[in-house]
């Protein structure tokens, strides 16, 4: 069985009125290509923020969901302003020449489209997406907001109980996540000062289109590093046709392991064994360019597949890679989240991203969450073989959609 999650929590103060999202939505036109924009901006991303990680963490395995990072700046986008909205623009690689009502209409259709897959259900795999704001009962947001996010809106009392609060917004996020996520805010993160909550939550269920048969899992060694003592672990095995190719700009094997459906797949990226720093030369040299190139193969092939069994579960200091991406001013004095509320001088605190990945014979078990918290104060030895031995990097995509679900370096069993 497969499940894969993403959670994302913003927690910010403050909230009044006029046009929503310019100083005249009536008279701003949308872009046609606008959702296509959207998709390329979270896969530019998720890349950069990978590269970011990897930084914080370059020796040990890494895991996240970029995609639940990204909805949470994209939610904090549509009410921010000027040098912030600018700053937040950037970083979510959205086009200067896209409005952001081109944006909300990308993000309103995709959400659509999001409801529509949960509507009518699967018999290959569950995938749901939702967000909600979740507003202090003593303030109110600006009617427009209330507008564009109605069905997503939940009032809350922080100032009197911010405890009960804590848990009521953890509550939302374990429905969404069928409890994978659990206590998604630490407690003392909520105070009498938290004012509003955004949050996006998104669930995916299914099991892998050819799945590994327990008998041929066997113990074997990883190897860490050609200079490093090998561990051993559990390998799954299986030979039959999957999308494989050598990427040259990427110098490393690229798989393709589809979950049933087609619609969502696993690639792993593995580097030569003999290379030195294999994954740091993947990471450094992966592009919008290179992530197309292992996306459009669809020519399978007989590989023989060796990948470890594995379960991680971390948790990233999100506030200094969202520095190093730009949009450092949120967590200033000088951030402009007025678009909330009508009322300037909103900040962000702090910011913190869990996930936990498992991968066995069925599938993969996959939960991400990440907090923002706001107050007022060279080629493979043989081609036909596939064996995951050693470091390699792996991301999550859902082909509907376009966006890369989770991201993940594997350095070591330990």
């Amino acid at each position: 069985m497969i499940l894969i999650m993403g959670v994302v929590a913003i927690m910010l103060p403050g909230l009044s009125t006029q046009q929503c999202l310019s100083a005249d939505d009536n008279t701003v036109s949308t872009a046609p290509g606008s959702r296509l924009e959207l998709f390329t901006g979270e896969q530019a991303f998720s890349i950069a923020m990978l590269k970011e990680a990897v930084r914080d963490n370059p020796t040990g395995n890494v895991f996240f969901a970029p995609y639940s990072v990204y909805n949470a700046l994209l939610l904090t986008y549509f009410g921010a302003a000027n040098q912030t909205e600018g700053a937040l623009q950037a970083a979510l690689r959205i086009p200067q020449t896209q409005s952001k009502i081109s944006t909300m209409q990308a993000y309103s259709l995709e959400k659509y489209f999001q409801d529509m897959k949960k509507f009518n259900g699967s018999e290959s795999y569950e995938l749901s997406s939702a967000n909600r704001l979740f507003i202090s009962n003593d303030r109110k947001l600006r009617d427009c907001m209330a507008r564009l996010f109605e069905g997503e809106v939940q009032s809350i009392d922080f100032r009197s109980n911010p405890e009960a609060a804590r848990q009521i917004i953890n509550g939302w996020v374990e429905t969404q996540t069928k409890r994978h996520i659990q206590d998604l805010i630490p407690q003392d993160k909520i105070s009498v000062n938290t004012q509003l909550v955004l949050a996006n939550a998104a669930y995916f269920k299914g099991k892998w289109q050819s799945q590994f048969l327990p008998e041929q899992t066997k113990r074997d060694l990883f190897y860490n590093s050609p200079s490093s003592k090998p561990t051993f672990v559990d390998f799954m095995k299986q030979k039959g046709a999957f999308n494989h190719i050598v990427s040259e700009k990427l110098g490393a094997h690229i798989l393709e392991l589809p979950y049933k459906g087609n619609d969502i797949s696993m690639f792993i990226i593995l580097p030569p064994f003999t290379k030195a720093n294999g994954v740091e030369s993947i990471i450094e040299n992966l592009s919008l360019e290179s992530l197309h190139e292992l996306l459009e193969d669809d020519l399978p092939k007989n590989v023989e597949v060796v990948i470890p069994k594995f379960a991680i579960e971390q948790t990233i200091t999100l506030k200094p890679i969202l520095e190093r991406l730009g949009v450092g001013d949120l967590f200033q004095s000088t951030s402009d989240l007025s678009g909330f509320t009508g009322e300037p001088n909103l900040q962000l605190d702090d910011a913190i991203h869990k996930a936990k990945i498992s991968l066995d014979e069925q599938g993969t078990v996959a939960a991400a969450s990440t907090a923002i918290f706001s107050f007022r104060s060279s080629r493979p030895l043989s081609p036909v073989q596939f064996i995951a031995n050693h470091p390699f990097m792996y991301l999550i995509f859902d082909k509907t959609s376009q966006t890369i679900q989770f991201m993940g370096v594997y350095r070591t069993p330990n």
